[in-house]
């Protein structure tokens, strides 16, 4: 409430509350760590093949990766690291457990 309508301006851009994923929805961000973290499904990332980062400076997001229940999966600052990495391993844990959710070979490209 002590803001200027300038700083609460500059405060959004350069930490916004939120990130808009592909398909439309948004999660919030976590700055309590010190770092912004960002919780997201692995699903909802499917096609994106560049790190999210927020503000002008492109402050890199940490992405917990969660299962299909909402449960962490994977921690990572390198998205497409993690899809040509890990991914595969977690991809075979994760189909036995969520048969009926994607799990494509090539999440980089699977653009919904």
């Amino acid at each position: 409430a002590r803001l200027t309508w300038e700083q609460r301006r500059d405060l959004d851009r350069f930490a916004p509350t939120h990130h808009a994923l592909p398909g439309g929805r948004r999660r919030r961000i976590d700055y309590g760590s010190g770092r912004p973290v960002l919780r997201v499904r692995i699903q909802d990332l499917l096609g994106v093949d560049r790190h999210p980062t927020i503000g002008p400076r492109h402050t890199p997001l940490t992405l917990e990766l969660l299962t299909p229940a909402d449960r962490p999966a994977q921690t990572t600052d390198d998205l497409p690291g993690f899809w040509r990495g890990t991914y595969a391993d977690v991809r075979r844990d994760l189909r036995g457990r969520y048969p009926k959710h994607r799990w494509p070979e090539e999440p980089w490209l699977d653009a919904r």
